[in-house]
């Protein structure tokens, strides 16, 4: 069912104030405060309808509605107006890396720390995509009875390890032949080529052993972040303190908890779409210890190439159109540091 034109006037005006209050919002209030030529008691149906089609919750029987992730959906893509960020801030964004970055090693740190002043959120950089480098092989290496020494060789000469344990029965003759399989299909593809589907034809051929795959992936997953010179900067994971949402200080835990899981972090900062600024709200969230929050990512590109991402975490009630404002500037200004860095 769409919405009328009335009913999309009422539900960006409570969303509007929510998310300047943190407090439910009342009819009393819509009429007060916005101009909607309509009584109280209109409203009110207003937002029993709105609250029936699941754009409004209700926390408390005699309290008022506050948005659903659905209304913010909503919002997001069709109600909010644009929000120019301010003169202040372009200021500050600019004097800050004037000022603070002298060296290219210092862009991403500083980066995170300005994200999360200016947003008043959690901001997390993932550093650019540097080096392509292809797979060469894959060398099982005996270490005692139980262990093996799992090695990756690139094409650019970097060697990682990772410690396995061998699979109840198995010989490292049959270590040797999966290894083979892999070869097979992996040498001379670059790490970003290396699709799910070829992953998924080795499973089927390795299918017995999952934790051997499993060790397997993950070795060629930290291979390819080593050789990128990937990396997540963190920035203002306080910040969340002082939303109201987070008072909580179970909620805040898990949030922190969420915050030191690294891939955690590298799967958020991977867009899901080709969209360059993107909004991911509640549950829309695949991870569980966020579907409380929101997350506004943007990447950054240098001569076509997407070399990066920026991402701002915070409650559902965030300044969405600020935000979106916010990243869009962040992401030019950052561009143009890093090409003075001749990147």
């Amino acid at each position: 069912m769409s919405l009328d034109e009335r009913k999309r006037k009422v539900l960006r005006a409570i969303i509007d104030d929510y998310i300047n209050t943190a407090e439910p919002i009342g009819s009393r209030t819509i009429v007060r405060r916005h101009e909607l030529g309509v009584s109280p008691a209109t409203i009110r149906n207003e937002m029993a309808d709105l609250e029936m089609l699941g754009y409004l919750e209700q926390p408390h029987t005699s309290a008022g509605r506050i948005p659903s992730d659905k209304g913010y959906r909503l919002y997001v893509d069709s109600l909010m107006g644009p929000q120019a960020i301010n003169q202040h801030e372009i200021a500050l964004i600019k004097q800050w890396y004037d000022t603070r970055v002298k060296e290219v090693n210092e862009v991403f740190q500083e980066t995170a720390k300005l994200l999360s002043r200016v947003s008043r959120n959690v901001s997390l950089v993932l550093a650019p995509q540097i080096a392509q480098c292809a797979f060469k092989y894959l060398q099982f290496l005996p270490f005692d009875s139980q262990k093996a020494l799992a090695v990756v060789v690139t094409d650019s000469g970097l060697i990682e390890n990772k410690l396995i344990e061998i699979p109840e029965g198995f010989e490292m003759d049959d270590l040797r032949r999966i290894a083979e399989v892999i070869n097979n299909k992996l040498s001379g593809l670059r790490f970003d080529q290396i699709r799910a589907d070829v992953l998924t034809d080795i499973h089927q051929q390795v299918i017995k052993h999952p934790d051997l795959f499993r060790s397997t992936t993950d070795l060629l997953r930290h291979t390819l972040n080593v050789q990128r010179g990937e990396k997540v900067f963190l920035g203002g994971a306080t910040q969340l303190l002082g939303q109201p949402e987070f008072k909580d200080i179970e909620k805040f835990k898990l949030i922190l908890a969420m915050l030191e899981e690294e891939q955690l972090l590298y799967d958020i900062l991977t867009p899901s779409n080709t969209e360059i600024v993107s909004v991911t709200i509640g549950e829309e969230n695949k991870f569980s210890g966020i579907q409380q929050c929101s997350v506004v990512t943007a990447t950054y590109s240098i001569q076509g190439q997407t070399i990066g991402t920026l991402a701002v975490l915070g409650p559902t009630r965030m300044e969405y159109a600020k935000m979106v404002s916010v990243m869009q500037f962040m992401t030019g200004q950052l561009v143009e540091v890093l090409k003075k860095f001749g990147l």
